[in-house]
């Protein structure tokens, strides 16, 4: 096949998050994106995940630069961890680039190259030339892609929805991408977040009507939790305060520092007198105040997090607070959001969620808006992209709905390549691709390995046997002594002694040959224990045998 277009995606095709693809044409790449996911519930410990790289770095040498579609930090968290390794311009929106720049700070990367672009915009990067298409979604500044390559044209949606009524009054370019559809686009690459929702997405201007009515209603303070990244969100919630003579109090770092940047480069607009600082708010009758923060996922350190489980310094719960969840519930965070919950009416909030009350709409298209950018740009080739497995199969039954013939779909894995060339289109094989966990300041550090066993720790405990041996002749000076944690009881249980006998029996029966060398003993303490307490309590703890040679 000659005069190759590769398509590879890195995330975002198998998960909710890390979204990530490189288009390739013989020594030219550009990185779509570059996001991060949230850790599931089985991922203790991890902070969050990245994309596995290694593929981008193995080819840095072609690779021309990275689009961003929006500032979500599924669409940009891995930067900072790509731009670590390689030195590459960055192209976005100004919003995006904004939170793009402040998340670099953190990583002492000040000195990479952002490129400020805008809508309708066009750039070169090596053979393809690339320009932003304005999209809606539930961030300010989303863009699609429409790439032109030397073997056709690809359009990339980014994550939109169709709202006619966007609060910033920028509506989707629509005729620029049904341009793109009357000269013939060769593949398409779509948001499928939303593929299994019937119907449109409700315009965000829905929740304005929402908070109107609570607004209106309520006699004390509200609090409402949202993404520090939906300015959209945060604009309608102070546009409403102001109509009901309301002060605003922003609360945790991110949702300030992010005001703070949308705020500077005018896509936020907030009175002078309407912005108040937590210290004002002892000064406030209850009826005047809306404080609106994070931790809308139930997050453990979240500033609304701490309010309700009474631990935050200034803002304790009172009879009559009204609480808004203005954002979806993200699947996996079910039961912290709930726990959330519980806890804010146990202290006698009224909680109003997504479930309840129209707080909150999705920034994605449904799929009656799916099918219409279908049609739009009717792509000779389609990928659905960001979503789980099921929402690529629902949005690829679309296309099919559409005319798009099923061979000309492709539901692609994480590193699956597509390759398209006159002759047509194929996957053919992998590159190295996966998840690297973050955790803390290790990348890549926690590996399945220790994600099994700190899962092993949580469901079973752990069990140190501790020994002294006489170096020369192999003689026990001291113990075994036993100690439990997570596992039993040990001050009211015979398991303990038991297990302590079981190894003095153990060892004793051992021949000097073993004795001398600690990882045999190891090893045989570690066979001797697994076995007895899976037969006896069917438990399956750690067992960690430390041999103290003397």
């Amino acid at each position: 096949m000659n005069k190759v277009l590769t398509v590879v995606p890195l995330g975002g095709v198998e998960e909710i998050g890390l979204n990530m693809t490189v288009i390739g044409y013989e020594n030219d790449m550009l990185v779509i994106d570059a996001g991060l996911m949230f850790p599931q519930e089985d991922m203790l410990g991890v902070d969050f995940v990245i994309p596995d790289l290694s593929y981008i770095l193995e080819n840095r040498d072609k690779i021309r630069g990275v689009v961003l579609t929006h500032g979500h930090e599924d669409h940009t968290g891995a930067l900072p961890f790509l731009l670590r390794e390689i030195d590459i311009p960055v192209y976005g929106t100004p919003l995006t680039l904004g939170l793009v720049k402040e998340k670099l700070k953190e990583h002492s990367l000040e000195d990479r190259e952002l490129i400020s672009v805008k809508p309708r915009d066009i750039i070169q990067l090596g053979v393809f030339s690339v320009e932003f298409v304005r999209v809606t979604h539930s961030i300010v500044d989303g863009v699609g892609l429409g790439i032109d390559t030397p073997i056709g044209k690809v359009v990339h949606t980014g994550d939109f929805k169709l709202d006619p009524t966007p609060v910033d009054g920028q509506l989707m370019d629509f005729h620029r991408f049904s341009e793109y559809g009357e000269n013939g686009t060769l593949l398409m690459l779509s948001d499928s977040t939303n593929a299994e929702k019937g119907g449109f997405t409700f315009s965000e201007k829905e929740v304005r009507r929402a908070f109107e009515n609570i607004f209106s209603t309520s006699k004390g303070r509200i609090i409402i939790a949202t993404f520090a990244s939906n300015i959209h969100r945060i604009q309608q919630a102070i546009d409403v305060a102001v109509k009901f003579d309301k002060k605003v109090i922003l609360c945790g770092k991110s949702i300030v520092s992010n005001a703070q940047i949308a705020l500077d480069l005018g896509y936020l607009q907030i009175p002078r007198e309407t912005w108040l600082k937590l210290d004002d708010l002892n000064k406030l009758k209850d009826s005047e105040v809306v404080i609106i923060t994070t931790g809308s996922q139930g997050e453990p350190m979240s500033v609304l997090s701490r309010i309700a489980t009474d631990e935050h310094k200034h803002i304790k719960i009172k009879d009559g607070d009204v609480v808004i969840l203005s954002a979806k519930m993200i699947p996996g965070n079910e039961h912290s959001i709930g726990r959330i919950i519980n806890h804010l009416f146990r202290r006698g909030a009224n909680v109003i969620y997504e479930k309840v009350s129209e707080v909150h709409v999705s920034g994605h298209a449904s799929k009656e808006e799916l099918k219409l950018m279908l049609n739009i740009v009717r792509p000779k080739y389609f990928i659905p992209v960001h979503g789980e497995y099921r929402h690529l199969v629902y949005h690829s039954i679309l296309a099919e709905k559409i005319g798009i013939p099923k061979e000309n779909i492709f539901i692609l894995d994480d590193g699956d390549m597509l390759e398209i060339s006159e002759e047509g289109a194929r996957k053919n094989g992998r590159v190295n691709s996966g998840r690297v966990f973050i955790d803390g300041k290790g990348v890549g550090d926690v590996k399945d390995m220790v994600l099994r066993d700190r899962r092993r720790l949580g469901q079973d405990g752990i069990l140190l046997v501790l020994i002294a041996v006489e170096n020369l002749t192999g003689k026990i000076v001291s113990g075994p002594d036993i100690i439990s944690r997570g596992f039993v009881f040990e001050e009211a249980s015979s398991v303990i002694q038991d297990v302590g006998n079981l190894v003095s029996e153990t060892l004793k029966g051992l021949d000097r040959e073993i004795m001398s060398d600690p990882s045999l003993i190891k090893a045989k303490i570690r066979s001797v224990l697994k076995k007895y307490l899976r037969n006896t309590m069917e438990k399956s703890p750690m067992i960690v045998p430390i041999i103290f040679e003397v």
